[in-house]
């Protein structure tokens, strides 16, 4: 069956506390999958700028590549994991946001949970 994408109206409104009734599973899982990939992409992207002193990362859409592209490509086996990490969790943002149909969208919201907690956890580390 398709994703009922009106589903969302109602995750966010369980976010604010508003009453609504309750949103489905699989619009939870996929917000979950989502909000996970972007806490990896922000705080890499913090990194990049804070402590790498990166000055050129764009300040659009273009900043999805470019800091995944700058950790897969750097020497260091921590960035490339991170760069790796960053890129699965992006292809399952994309399905998440974009594909009506997710097979297993709870299963996959808590890898990506697990796969952003690992990449959060590395550039504390680093």
């Amino acid at each position: 069956m398709s994703f009922d994408w009106a589903q969302y109206v109602n995750v966010a409104r369980e976010l604010v506390g508003e009453k609504t009734s309750p949103s489905s599973e699989e619009a939870k899982a996929r917000a979950a999958i989502s909000r996970a990939y972007y806490a990896a992409f922000n705080k890499a992207r913090w990194y990049l700028r804070y402590k790498d002193y990166d000055r050129n990362i764009p300040q659009d859409g273009a900043a999805h590549e470019y800091i995944k592209t700058r950790f897969r490509t750097h020497p260091d086996a921590q960035y490339k994991t991170v760069g790796t990490t960053l890129n699965q969790l992006s292809i399952e943002r994309k399905k998440a946001d974009y594909n009506d149909n997710f097979p297993n969208a709870a299963d996959q919201a808590k890898s990506s949970i697990k796969a952003a907690a690992t990449i959060i956890s590395i550039l504390d580390s680093l």
